[in-house]
């Protein structure tokens, strides 16, 4: 067996005129030798994916663990983004860039190449042979279309401050058309290079420009051409963008699982494509390789992703139904289960760019409101949470890196944790104090034994084991914790304010701004109503700068402000563990939220 122990890195990659900072985590962070490895496989030289040389794609089957059922060919909307869904649709659909192991910007240059003329003059220049399976040609039409659902409102304009409502259901809103509000520019609908103008500084402008859809096949369901659509977003067509909106936010929805679509509506331009017939309801989704695929090619034939749920993954990989596994919510029990599987299998651990989290709702009927207990109860409720218990209890037997994380947009791995963290926070929650909440409680004014609602999505042990703790602990201050777990907790409580506190992880990224849209007063993921003056200008002035320094001194900001008035609670940087078997090469675990499936075009049967 290869157990390896990865070790932090800190990483940063320049592009153009402007720096990006990426950060870096111990899963996935020690990727730096060249060459080929013993046992036949090729070792990465970065973070990025490996230069595998020339590949011949081999007949066979990988197959790899996903627990949910595919639902949509559009990953992009608000209702059909998950990390599930992504973890097929982004071998299909090409891109820029993409996140490497320990968040960098890694750029695809077989997909194409961009530049930064000026701080906010960002050229793209899509490979000539990029073309989708079909045979048209990756250009400046889909990347128009991009833009214009993040863009258009619903009175058929562009955004001016991104509060309007959207055409478009994109998850990202209209973000992109705030920034750059006259959209691409390029010579022609069919061109492979085009410009965009931003009107002012993006901290993350090298992931703005993402994942397109093929704009033909939204111009052919129509019944437009794809110049026509073109024109359509130049001009403000409503009546052809209305048509747009709705097939694109409706037409790529997979509603009978088990029945894929015509191919014809579900071109491919990555490395792989559905496999004909190849989804099988509540069991698999199979990709076979994209036989026009410009790049390089993949290097097994088919890739099926096996919808198993986390309890039977083990099981599954020791009885070959599975060949990797990244189990949700791993327990020691887990490691000592792959484990037992001896040399059969690779195994990973470490921490990831995912993190848990204690919110705070600040709605009226909360009572952590401020119109009820306010700030007073979230301090009494901050001194009596466990969390050193439930880091050592819960978390330390995965990965006994774990500690208790003490900031939001910084982890403990990264350079500049202890500086953030120095200046932001001074310890006054690391220790639980029963006396000292009690007092807290009774200056809140609320009475004794309030009941404090913690929702989180369940079935999930070790949330419930954490409200355990905290009921134990915090029942003494004069709350009374009610374990809110419900299956429905996304759909529903959450988004209805049905909490007093929410428990849940944010999956991060390399993106440097992902933040401000969870605490800012605007921010579409703020679902306690959090609303702060100082955290809204902290936000706007990091996002407007590509400095490093200027993000360090203003994530100081943001986290003070955090802490003092207390938005919510942090946990700790979740654990990750990857188990693959031993006869297949170059899986490589990742931090970042893209998971396991990061590289799989590269997963390769040992010979």
């Amino acid at each position: 067996m290869k157990i390896r122990r990865l070790s932090a890195a800190i990483a940063a990659v320049a592009g153009g005129a402007l720096l990006f900072s990426a950060c870096s985590s111990p899963l996935g962070g020690d990727e730096t030798e060249g060459g080929s490895g013993d046992d036949g496989s090729v070792m990465a030289d970065g973070p990025c994916k490996a230069d595998l040389g020339d590949v011949t794609t081999a007949d066979g089957d990988i197959k790899v663990a996903n627990e949910q059922e595919l639902f949509a060919y559009n990953g992009l909307t608000a209702d059909t983004y998950s990390t599930y869904n992504s973890a097929i649709l982004d071998r299909m659909l090409g891109s820029f860039y993409y996140f490497g192991t320990d968040g960098t910007v890694c750029h695809d240059d077989a997909w194409g190449s961009y530049e930064a003329k000026s701080p906010t003059e960002i050229q793209y220049t899509i490979s000539d042979e990029a073309t989708w399976s079909d045979g048209t040609p990756v250009n400046y039409a889909d990347y128009l279309l991009a833009w214009a659902t993040q863009a258009i409102t619903k009175d058929i304009t562009v955004t001016d401050d991104a509060s309007e409502e959207p055409l478009f259901n994109q998850v990202g809103g209209l973000t992109l058309g705030d920034y750059v509000p006259a959209g691409p520019e390029a010579d022609s609908a069919d061109a492979k290079q085009f410009t965009y103008n931003y009107e002012r500084v993006n901290a993350d402008w090298e992931i703005l420009v993402d994942t397109a859809l093929p704009a033909h096949v939204v111009a052919d369901q129509i019944g437009v051409s794809t110049e026509e659509l073109v024109d359509a977003i130049h001009n403000l067509d409503g009546d052809v963008l209305k048509d747009a909106a709705k097939f694109w936010n409706e037409g790529w929805l997979l509603e009978k699982p088990g029945e894929l679509p015509d191919p014809a509506l579900t071109p491919s331009s990555g490395p792989y494509m559905f496999a004909e017939g190849g989804w099988s309801a509540g069991q698999s989704v199979t990709l076979t390789a994209n036989p026009d695929y410009w790049g390089p090619a993949p290097a097994s034939k088919t890739l099926t992703f096996r919808q198993i749920a986390s309890d039977g993954q083990i099981q599954a990989l020791q009885n070959g139904d599975l060949d990797v596994i990244q189990p949700n919510g791993p327990t020691v029990d887990t490691i000592s289960k792959i484990e037992d599987l001896g040399d059969s299998v690779n195994l990973e651990t470490g921490q990831t760019l995912i993190w848990e989290h204690l919110d705070f709702n600040f709605g009226d009927s909360s009572a952590f409101a401020d119109s009820n207990g306010g700030l007073a109860a979230r301090e009494a409720f901050a001194l009596c949470v466990p969390r050193q218990k439930i880091v050592d209890d819960l978390i330390k037997p995965i990965d006994s890196t774990a500690v208790v994380m003490n900031a939001r947009e910084v982890f403990p791995f990264q350079d500049t944790y202890e500086e953030v963290t120095s200046a932001a926070y001074d310890g006054r929650y690391d220790a639980v104090d029963i006396d000292a909440a009690k007092a807290k409680f009774a200056e809140s004014g609320l009475e004794e034994g309030t009941e404090i609602r913690i929702g989180y999505l369940d079935p999930n042990p070790r949330r419930t084991d954490t409200v355990s703790a905290i009921k134990a602990s915090c029942d003494q201050a004069g709350f009374e914790i009610v374990d809110a777990g419900s299956p429905t907790f996304f759909d529903k409580e959450l988004g209805n304010g049905d909490y007093e506190v929410a428990l849940f992880a944010w999956a991060g990224s390399g993106q440097i701004t992902s933040g401000e849209n969870i605490y800012a007063t605007t921010g579409g993921q703020n679902f306690g109503g959090y609303s702060n003056e100082t955290v809204d200008a902290a936000w706007k002035t990091l996002s407007q700068s590509t400095d490093p320094a200027v993000h360090t001194e203003q994530r100081k900001v943001v986290e003070k402000e955090l802490w003092d008035t207390l938005f919510g609670i942090p946990l700790y940087a979740h654990p990750g563990v990857v188990a693959s078997s031993s006869s297949v090469n170059n899986v490589r675990a990742t931090a970042t939220q893209g998971g396991v499936v990061w590289n799989a075009e590269q997963w390769a049967r040992a010979e």
